[in-house]
């Protein structure tokens, strides 16, 4: 996302903002300014809603957390 930013930056756009559906506030490495956010999560994996696990539960229509057994 960082370099995506710098990129675009270099056109000179009026503004550039950053939304997300989750936020996995822990996983941030480098300083962004997220300026909407759905929704932030622990730093749990996560599926569904296009989200997977070795290719399985992206189809599900909603968010869960992988729980281990």
């Amino acid at each position: 996302m960082k370099r995506m930013l710098e990129t675009l930056g270099t056109r000179e756009p009026a503004g550039l903002h950053v939304c997300t559906l989750l936020l996995k506030p822990g996983k941030l490495t480098v300083p962004l300014n997220i300026e909407y956010t759905a929704m932030e999560i622990p730093n749990d994996f996560i599926v569904g809603y296009g989200l997977d696990y070795d290719q399985q539960g992206r189809n599900l229509r909603d968010i869960y957390t992988l729980v281990k057994e």
